[in-house]
């Protein structure tokens, strides 16, 4: 049963129409005019809405309807053969029409189209808030995440140009994706694109598309990320490994709104929101001439850090149990409790892989655990790891007699040391117990001058 506002001033034509559809089983109300209309489409279903009405016309509710997420879908009621209004009501966000006199096949057939479109319209919103919620990013009591959070539903709406940056892990798409759904154009495709796993032409005609015959193997025409995000948000994940080629032209893009196909010298104008992440150190790959500079400034318009996990230890456990309620129910089994053993664990590991590490520990545990999760449903480079936390040396008398900068470089180059003796000097293995990645460390190695034989 649908709720049904009829709209007409002709107690005649309202009471006919009422009879009509309440006989189909709707909840039905009719009204004289416009003010009253208005009043009542909140919650309806379906508004039936003659123009010739007192105190408020029809074209005056249907403009005070326009923009209204919670308005119904308008049936225009018209004089027969004054098309003109109906054509007027239509462009003014009119659903359809029927002329006056008419007959009950009609009225039944467009008052059923009407509804279907609403219930479709209800399903689609149902399932963006079901992708919302997907997407949305647990946090805790950590006020850095509470600042992260009120920082991108402020820069949301703006529609400036977004770089996210942060370790392996730490959840940068799904930022991305709360910054897309609190923009302008969340109903507007969101679109991906992982820098990192494609190379040379083949990413180039991933972004920008390509014509028939561009390079080898491109046996048909097709459309890149750009135009498939058009209207909406194009992210650009582990933009650090963008080739330089395709950084010169993706600064033109931002400069110019504009690009081409790869093979082909028609441009083509682009509408999109551009979000990228990295977890390199972009002043770094600009110094070492692997990054455009005049592009890491057009990207960096807004900045947002996301700190690793190791740095929100309050944020830990909520995240834990959302994740294993999420997996649990995933695998259509009753969530496990986390044993405070388990907690204490999860809380003293240092998490290199952050919240990606964790929820693969919280989908394994809902998968094999019993309940609660006892300490040794956990996996054993996790116990490792929290059994033997890596040490940093807080109090060293002998920097505080250097200088700020010496001393921090000479800090620095202690802690990195002491990790690889630690890992006997295997990079890996140090950077995991220091919580930053390989390449990262590798960096560090270099630009700290640690010699083989110093680790």
């Amino acid at each position: 049963m649908s709720r049904i506002v009829i709209a007409d001033d002709d107690v005649n034509i309202g009471r006919i129409l009422r009879d009509r559809l309440r006989g189909l089983g709707h909840d039905v109300e009719h009204v004289l005019d416009g003010v009253e209309a208005l009043r009542l489409s909140e919650g309806a279903d379906l508004l039936l809405l003659d123009i010739e009405m007192p105190r408020m016309d029809g074209f005056a509710v249907l403009e005070s309807l326009q923009g209204l997420a919670s308005a119904p879908p308008v049936i225009v009621i018209t004089a027969h053969g004054d098309m003109g209004k109906a054509v007027r009501a239509m462009r003014a966000g009119a659903y359809d029409f029927i002329a006056k006199p008419f007959d009950a096949a009609t009225i039944e057939l467009v008052v059923r189209r009407a509804l279907e479109t609403r219930g479709l319209q209800s399903q689609v919103r149902t399932l963006r808030k079901e992708l919302g919620r997907k997407h949305l990013w647990v946090r805790g009591p950590d006020p850095g995440m509470a600042r992260l959070a009120d920082t991108v539903e402020r820069v949301a709406p703006s529609g400036a140009t977004v770089l996210l940056l942060g370790e392996t892990g730490t959840g940068k798409e799904v930022i991305a994706r709360a910054l897309h759904q609190h923009s302008q154009r969340a109903e507007q495709p969101f679109v991906a694109v992982n820098c990192a796993v494609l190379k040379g032409e083949l990413l180039e005609s991933e972004l920008f598309g390509h014509e028939k015959g561009a390079f080898t193997g491109a046996d048909r025409a097709r459309a890149g990320r750009v135009e498939s995000a058009r209207g909406g948000t194009l992210f650009l994940d582990e933009i650090g490994e963008l080739p330089l080629l395709v950084q010169a032209k993706l600064l033109r893009l931002l400069q110019e709104k504009e690009y081409e196909r790869l093979g082909s010298d028609r441009t083509q104008r682009a509408d999109i929101r551009l979000v990228t992440a990295t977890h390199r150190d972009l002043s770094a790959a600009i110094q070492d001439g692997s990054f455009r500079e005049d592009l890491y400034y057009r990207l960096k318009v807004i900045s947002i850090r996301i700190p690793p996990l190791r740095e929100r230890k309050d944020d830990i456990l909520p995240l834990a149990e959302w994740l294993i309620d999420k997996h649990a129910t995933e695998l259509a089994r009753v969530p496990p409790r986390l044993s405070p053993e388990v907690q204490q664990t999860l809380r003293s590991y240092h998490w290199p892989g952050n919240v990606r590490e964790l929820s693969n520990v919280m989908e394994r545990c809902a998968l094999l655990a019993g309940d609660p999760v006892e300490r040794g449903d956990l996996p054993e480079e996790l116990l490792q790891g929290a059994s033997n936390p890596t040490t940093v040396v807080t109090d060293t008398p002998e920097l505080f007699a250097l200088g700020y900068n010496d001393a921090v470089t000479a800090a620095r180059r202690l802690i990195v040391t002491r990790a690889l003796d630690q890992a006997g000097g295997h990079q890996t293995r140090a950077a995991e117990r220091l919580g930053v990645t390989q390449p990262y460390l590798s960096r560090l190695v270099k630009q700290l001058g640690i010699r083989r034989e110093d680790n």
